[in-house]
């Protein structure tokens, strides 16, 4: 399965960036105001003032493999991230994720031990379950699951953390697959 992004939403307006950054002179609106917003959102950009662009937000669904989820965890600033839990919810669908650009060995490979994982997962849950209770046998069990393994997450950027994540994960430096999520 690929990772994937959906937009769910978004806050807060060019209005709202510009209302910002007027606020330190004066947030009367007058139509003279209201005819420079985009001229003052792109001085603001281009000479860094970004601040006010904390005011609005980006809200998507995403899915994405533990590895992807490890790098947006360790790489936020203005982000919430709040994602499926193995710990609250037993992982029946057993989504994961293979690179598309691996030769066929290791795809395979990939795959055998991917089965195989989620084969132990299963069977460690159920094996564990009356032993220790379903919520512990949940936590205990999630070590069977592989960094290929896909959670989906409920992420949140400001503005102003989004062109920085942008920024930073569209470069052909970034790792392929946070690139693509890009």
């Amino acid at each position: 399965m690929k990772n994937t992004v959906e937009l769910l939403g978004y806050y807060g307006s060019d209005l709202v960036h510009a209302q910002s950054a007027w606020t330190s002179t004066s947030r009367d609106l007058t139509d003279s105001k209201l005819a420079r917003v985009d001229k003052l959102l792109t001085m603001l950009a281009t000479e860094g003032h970004h601040t006010p662009f904390e005011k609005s937000s980006l809200h998507f669904l995403v899915t994405v493999d533990q590895a992807t989820h490890i790098h947006l965890l360790k790489h936020r600033i203005g982000v919430s991230i709040n994602g499926e839990s193995a710990r609250y919810k037993e992982l029946n669908e057993d989504k994961t994720y293979a690179p598309e650009d691996w030769s066929d060995r290791w795809s395979g490979l990939l795959e055998e031990y991917t089965i195989r994982t989620n084969e132990a997962y299963h069977e460690c849950l159920e094996e564990l379950t009356p032993v220790l209770g379903r919520k512990r046998a949940k936590e205990s069990a999630r070590f069977f699951k592989m960094m290929n393994s896909q959670i989906t997450m409920d992420v949140m950027f400001n503005w102003r953390s989004f062109y920085h994540f942008q920024k930073l994960r569209n470069d052909e430096h970034a790792q392929l697959e946070v690139r693509e999520l890009a």
